[in-house]
């Protein structure tokens, strides 16, 4: 909902805004859980409702405690909490639906995630059958969601067979996103050229992770490479003007995770976040939750996070949030 005009012609929040900006500044998360949202940083497999795989499977995954070093031992997290949970038989469609699930709860009107080509290639017969699971399920638990179903592949996948398992998903002509995640260490962006020509001719959003680990030139090479339209992170960005102009002039957004940042220790305190200088050079911006269950904060909690450690204001958060649902 857009801002209106009052009768002397000044310009006012909307009821939406009016309330988001009074949660953030009372502190009050179920206010804000109850304004619109859009989550368009979040992977399925770690972004679920943490109450309800537990109603589902009697199981808890426990949130992260502390601060990891590495993408190696993220991984080794994941595989030591929530592999036992969701591997098990009969579980498959549980982090994605709790996913949804987790939408609903938190006020998330919009949401990019969805499926790993090499899953799709090793776990269905068709890339059809895959495409009417992934969408049955948001029917059922999510309907009014918008959702913008996302292909996504590893770096640390042969390059070919991701262009291999990418093109009979891209020929259904239902995806709407593709993401490139996983180590951005492990190839280089050019490996990658091919598919995302392929998806760009498909129509689709570019995306990639980028930015997080390494500096501030691989950020802009990876937006020149692949020709994105958004960044993943991107934060090493914020240290360097030149990137960051190069951003602000090319109109490519950056999808941030605070708290993310914090717990795999590329921030070291929440009030040094680069968002603050990312904005302020004029490049766009988004608040997401990445990981929630591993994190263990929920969207609205990232923008309380981001308030309450005056890194922005809640008029520049609301100004945020709403860019988010309607570009």
């Amino acid at each position: 909902m857009e801002a209106s005009k009052t009768d002397d012609g000044s310009v006012s929040p909307s009821s939406e805004s009016a309330r988001f900006i009074a949660g953030l500044e009372s502190g009050d998360l179920a206010t804000l859980r109850r304004v619109p949202k859009a989550d368009l940083h979040v992977h399925a497999y770690l972004g679920g409702c943490r109450a309800h795989i537990r109603a589902r499977t009697g199981q808890d995954i426990p949130p992260l405690q502390g601060v990891l070093g590495s993408m190696d031992e993220m991984h080794a997290w994941n595989e030591a909490y929530v592999g036992p949970v969701f591997k098990a038989p009969g579980r498959r469609a549980l982090p994605f639906e709790a996913t949804f699930v987790q939408c609903v709860r938190d006020g998330v009107a919009r949401i990019d995630m969805g499926l790993d080509v090499a899953v799709v290639a090793r776990e269905w017969a068709t890339p059809a059958d895959a495409w009417t699971w992934l969408k049955d399920i948001h029917r059922r638990e999510a309907p009014a969601v918008d959702w913008l179903p996302q292909l996504g592949a590893s770096r640390g996948s042969r390059p070919e067979k991701v262009e291999a398992w990418a093109e009979p998903l891209l020929e259904l002509g239902t995806f709407r996103t593709f993401d490139l995640y996983g180590d951005e260490l492990a190839r280089p962006v050019e490996a990658f050229k091919g598919v995302y020509r392929r998806a760009k001719a498909a129509g689709l959003i570019l995306k990639c992770h980028v930015g997080e680990w390494g500096a501030a030139d691989d950020v802009v090479r990876a937006v020149e490479v692949l020709e994105l339209d958004e960044v993943q992170h991107g934060i090493a960005a914020a240290e360097s003007s030149a990137a960051m102009r190069f951003l602000a002039d090319a109109g490519v957004r950056l999808n941030l995770c605070p708290t993310s940042n914090l717990k795999l220790g590329r921030v070291k305190r929440i009030e040094e976040h680069p968002i603050r200088r990312l904005y302020d050079a004029g490049v766009r911006v988004t608040v997401n939750s990445d990981d929630p269950l591993m994190f263990g904060s929920d969207l609205s909690e990232e923008f309380l996070l981001l308030f309450e450690a005056q890194v922005m204001s809640a008029v520049e958060l609301d100004l945020i949030r709403r860019a988010a649902l309607s570009d």
